[in-house]
């Protein structure tokens, strides 16, 4: 029998290293998130009664967290020059939370009750890897079919185009509401895609072994 070569400095592993870690950290509610410093990825799980997204829900109830519905990544200013003295000199994780956090709060159908935040801190070279990651293990609903929650308003004189999906699926941001909307019937088609999608990544029950795998 030949023995399978394990080496823990290949990307594959520092990647695996990386989302194992964070996992570790347990997830806090996202409404009133306390200020702290420091850049790095993250995750946000979801316990609401949205129909589309009952399968996450019964994932992430009881204090499983196996699937969350977004993860992203947040870079200091500089960072991506790499001229950032600090990995904590900033509050690039907190300052994109508190974004998230307020597009939740405006969105008329969800709750910011029903949202909880995971992150870890680390080294500006390391956000990139960690990212892909989580969007590869786990490729959550509002990163691979629901698109738009992390974008930001375009500013003054650039609205245009469609409204992204997540904002036709869960309407409220303002600036949103500047661009042209999607025809009528976009959002119960959405949400029909989100479900399924759910439903044939992760089915009807959760498998804790397979979701913790990713």
């Amino acid at each position: 029998m030949t023995e399978s070569f394990f080496n823990p400095l290949a990307i594959e592993s520092l990647a695996e290293s990386i989302v194992l870690r964070m996992v570790l950290n347990p997830p806090v509610p996202l409404k009133n998130l306390k200020r702290f410093n420091g850049a790095g990825i993250y995750a946000i799980y979801y316990t609401g009664d949205f129909p589309a997204y009952r399968i996450v829900r019964d994932h992430n109830i009881g204090d499983q967290w196996l699937l969350p519905i977004y993860v992203g990544k947040a870079v200091p200013k500089g960072g991506r020059q790499g001229i950032n003295e600090s990995p904590t000199s900033n509050t690039a994780v907190w300052s994109r939370l508190r974004e998230h956090a307020k597009s939740i709060e405006a969105a008329g159908n969800l709750e910011i009750d029903h949202f909880w935040a995971q992150w870890l801190i680390i080294d500006d070279i390391w956000i990139a890897l960690g990212e892909s990651a989580l969007l590869r293990n786990k490729r959550p609903v509002w990163n691979a079919m629901v698109d738009g929650f992390g974008n930001h308003d375009p500013g003054s004189g650039r609205h245009k185009g469609l409204v992204p999906q997540w904002d036709t699926l869960h309407p409220g941001r303002k600036w949103a509401e500047k661009l042209s909307p999607r025809p009528e019937g976009s959002a119960e088609g959405i949400a029909r895609d989100a479900e399924q999608y759910l439903k044939s990544r992760h089915g009807d029950k959760p498998d804790t072994q397979r979701d913790r795998e990713g």
